[in-house]
């Protein structure tokens, strides 16, 4: 599914988990090609051992990365999604799921304009219990020699050797070149929901509402030109770390209350 309006362009899959497969403004790419974005939810990030206790239950999911023993970035990603309405610059996908604790209904609207990328995102608790919900969006953005990156954050995470988090520290967020933040992978909470990235060509800024607005994983790789800003609603297994629960826990939904968050991507002149 391909969107369009004036210099902006998105390519969408549907059926893969309603993944960004591209994103360009002015024919330059905003996302890495092979990466592109996807959508993490009822959870974001990582859960240990793929399990947690709910309800007098414990509940267990696949573990998709055997080498730290973890299940990551819940289950939507390799579902389809539903095609609600299209047209060439705006689309609006569904999704359900019921697999216990979880039974829940997000709704996606994703639409282009003159000044950007709008998303909004709706994730609804449809069960007949409550039960903890969380969603995020993980974008790889195409990441040119040259780049800095800027956001304000409370706190980050020290974390063990299977990179969950285990404590956390004064940060005042990131603001400098690669030197600064290469090779990061981390957590950053009490985030003021804005973060910009400042290519050699362009400046492209994220802003997040809502349930997106207080958290942001940041993931710099040094072995790919890729660059990872995510908004997300809680800290990654804090379901299983109670402690961490003020910097962002996975909230509790009663049956019909809901998620929801919303973000806009646009871009300027290189600073």
């Amino acid at each position: 599914m391909r969107l369009e309006c004036g210099p902006w362009r998105a390519d969408l899959l549907p059926e893969r988990g309603a993944h960004f497969a591209g994103l360009a403004h002015a024919g330059r790419a905003l996302l890495d090609p092979a990466h592109g974005a996807f959508w993490m939810l009822p959870w974001t990030n990582r859960i240990d051992g793929g399990r947690f206790p709910w309800a007098g239950e414990t509940y267990h999911f696949p573990i998709t990365h055997p080498d730290e023993g973890n299940a990551l970035h819940g289950l939507s990603r390799a579902l389809p999604w539903q095609v609600e309405t299209a047209s060439a610059e705006r689309a609006v996908l569904t999704q359900a799921l019921a697999r216990a604790p979880f039974d829940y209904a997000a709704r996606l609207e994703v639409a282009l304009s003159e000044e950007g990328l709008a998303l909004d995102l709706t994730l609804r608790n449809r069960g007949a219990e409550p039960c903890p919900m969380g969603f995020g969006w993980h974008p790889w953005f195409a990441r040119p020699a040259g780049c800095r990156v800027r956001f304000a954050s409370k706190v980050t995470f020290r974390r063990n050797a299977r990179k969950l988090p285990v404590e956390a520290i004064p940060s005042r967020g990131l603001d400098g070149g690669e030197a600064d933040w290469l090779g990061t992978d981390g957590h950053f909470a009490g985030w003021d929901g804005v973060a910009e990235l400042h290519r050699p060509d362009l400046t492209l800024v994220l802003r997040a509402t809502g349930d997106w607005a207080r958290n942001l994983q940041f993931f710099a790789p040094i072995d790919r030109p890729v660059l990872c800003l995510e908004p997300v609603s809680h800290v990654p297994d804090v379901i299983n770390r109670p402690q961490l629960a003020p910097w962002g826990a996975m909230r509790v939904l009663a049956p019909g209350e809901a998620l929801r968050g919303t973000i806009a991507l646009s871009v300027g002149p290189a600073a």
